[in-house]
C-alpha cells in the first residue's frame, strides 16, 4: 500500500494507494456511490460499488457528512472526465472524524457570513484557487530574485522612523522609549543593506492605518520591496516589468488549473510581456480631463483615475514623474523638472490600478536633509538613513509591490478580500 496524495496520483495509475483528506461533497446513484475527496493538494473523486465491498465498509457512506476527516484506499485510474484526469476505486474507508453540521453549503452566502467563517471558507475550491496562484507568484517572484543574486534581508517590523504618511501609522508604547510604530514600507532599511550586498530585497507584513475601505485596500498586506545600488529609475520600471512578466509566465505554466476555476480569461494575461507602455505623468493628467476627470496637475492619482488610465492598456503602464509634494520626502528630484521626481507607479491593467510603486532616491545628503525638515519629520529619527549618504553614496532605486493586489488582477476577482488567507480592513479583525 502506498501512502500518496491528490497531486501524485498520475504516478500510481493501477496501484493501490493509502490517501487521507476530507470529504467535499458525495452523491449516490443506487449501488455506486461517489465521494469527492479533498487533501489539500487536490480534489479526486473516489467511487464505492456496492458488489465490490463489504457491507460493513459501503454503509459508511451514509454516516459521512461534509468535511468528515477519512482515509481512503483504493486502486488509481485514469479518468479524463474526474477532476485531475483521476479516480480511486474504493477497497477500503476508515473515519477518522464525523463532521457536525457544516456551516458552508453550497447555497448562497452573504460575503459578511463568509467572512466571518473565513477559517472554514478556505476550504472551498475557489479560495484554495486563489491560494495556490497566491504560492506561485510568491514563488516566481523569489525565484526571479534567486536568479539575479539578490540577498534578501529582513526589515525590522517595529521602527521608529516613518517611511510614508504619519497619518497612516499603527503605534504602540515601545517600553520606556516612547511610540514605536508598526512599520509601513521596509525600504529605509533595506536602502542600508543594498549598501553593502548591492541588490536586496525583503519580503514582509505591511500595515497602514489609512481610513480607506475600498475594494483595493488592507490594513495588513505583504509586499515585496527590492532596492538597487547603481541603479536609475529607468533601470528599476525595466526590472519591475521583467519581474511581472516573469511572475504571470510562471502561473500560466502552473496554475492553469486553478486560472480555469476562477473562469480568468487566460488570453489577457497571456499578453503579458515586456515591454510594458510608459507615461509621464503630465501627458496620463491631461488625457484623464479628456476622459472627464476633474483631477488638477499636482494631485496624485486617485482610484477611478487609475482605472480609467489602466483600462486603456492590455499591459501593465507606467505612470512616470510625478509632481514632487504627491509622493514622499525620500524620492530623487527630477533635474529635468524640479517641481517633480524620479518615481514611477505601474497600473495593472483591466482596471486593477497601482500595483507598484517605485522611484529613485535621493542620493544627496543636504537635499534629503532639507526635504525631512520640509515634512517636519524628527531628523534624529533618521541620522542613520541620512548616514548613507555621507559614507559612499551612489545612485541607488527601489520598489515595492503589493502582492494582494498583483493576485487580485492575475486571478481576475473583484475584491483584494479574497487575496489573502485572513485579510484584515477597517470593520474586520475577526477571525
Amino acid at each position: 500500500m502506498i501512502d500518496c496524495t491528490i497531486s501524485k496520483l498520475s504516478e500510481f495509475v493501477g496501484q493501490e494507494v493509502r490517501l487521507s483528506g476530507w470529504l467535499y461533497n458525495k452523491r449516490s446513484s443506487g449501488k455506486i456511490k461517489f465521494l469527492m475527496v479533498r487533501d489539500g493538494t487536490g480534489l479526486v473523486q473516489v467511487i464505492m460499488v456496492r458488489d465490490e465491498l463489504a457491507e460493513d465498509i459501503f454503509s459508511k457512506f451514509g454516516d459521512l457528512t461534509q468535511e468528515s476527516s477519512i482515509i481512503v484506499c483504493g486502486t488509481v485510474r485514469a479518468e479524463p472526465r474526474s477532476p485531475g484526469g483521476f479516480e480511486i476505486g474504493l477497497t477500503n474507508l476508515e473515519i477518522v472524524q464525523i463532521a457536525e453540521p457544516y456551516p458552508i453549503t453550497k447555497k448562497e452566502h452573504g460575503v459578511d457570513f463568509l467572512h466571518n467563517n473565513r477559517h472554514l471558507w478556505l476550504r472551498s475550491s475557489r479560495q484554495f484557487a486563489i491560494m495556490q496562484i497566491r504560492n506561485q507568484v510568491i514563488f516566481a517572484i523569489r525565484e526571479f530574485f534567486h536568479k539575479r543574486q539578490f540577498v534578501l534581508v529582513d526589515s525590522p517590523i517595529l521602527t521608529g522612523s516613518i517611511g510614508e504618511e504619519a497619518s497612516t501609522l499603527f503605534s504602540t508604547e515601545y517600553f520606556k522609549m516612547g511610540k514605536a510604530y508598526l512599520a509601513q514600507t521596509g525600504q529605509l532599511y533595506i536602502e542600508a543593506a543594498c549598501m553593502a550586498f548591492r541588490n536586496v530585497f525583503c519580503f514582509g507584513p505591511t500595515f497602514r492605518a489609512e481610513k480607506s475601505d475600498t475594494r483595493r485596500h488592507l490594513t495588513e498586506f505583504w509586499m515585496i520591496e527590492a532596492e538597487m545600488a547603481y541603479c536609475d529609475s529607468e533601470g528599476s520600471m525595466k526590472l519591475q516589468e521583467e519581474m511581472i512578466s516573469y511572475a504571470v509566465a510562471s502561473v500560466l505554466e502552473n496554475c492553469g488549473e486553478h486560472l480555469v476555476k476562477l473562469e480568468r480569461d487566460i488570453s489577457k494575461l497571456e499578453q503579458i510581456k515586456t515591454p510594458f507602455p510608459r507615461i509621464d505623468y503630465g501627458d496620463a493628467i491631461k488625457t484623464l480631463q479628456e476622459k472627464g476627470s476633474k483631477i488638477q496637475w499636482g494631485n496624485d492619482l486617485g482610484a477611478e483615475d487609475e482605472t480609467i488610465i489602466s483600462m486603456m492598456h492590455d499591459k501593465p503602464v507606467f505612470i512616470c514623474n510625478y509632481p514632487r509634494a504627491a509622493k514622499a520626502f525620500y524620492m530623487k528630484e527630477n533635474p529635468d523638472d524640479p517641481k517633480t521626481v524620479l518615481c514611477s507607479d505601474l497600473l495593472g491593467p483591466e482596471g486593477y490600478g497601482e500595483i507598484i510603486g517605485g522611484s529613485q532616491r535621493e542620493d544627496d545628503y543636504d537635499k534629503l536633509l532639507a526635504k525631512i525638515k520640509e515634512e517636519k519629520l524628527p531628523v534624529d529619527a533618521y541620522e542613520w538613513y541620512l548616514d548613507l549618504r555621507k559614507y559612499g553614496s551612489v545612485p541607488h532605486s527601489g520598489y515595492g509591490l503589493g502582492i494582494e493586489r498583483t493576485i487580485t488582477w492575475i486571478c481576475g476577482i473583484k475584491h483584494i478580500r479574497e487575496a489573502i488567507p485572513f485579510p484584515r480592513m477597517m470593520t474586520r479583525l475577526y477571525p
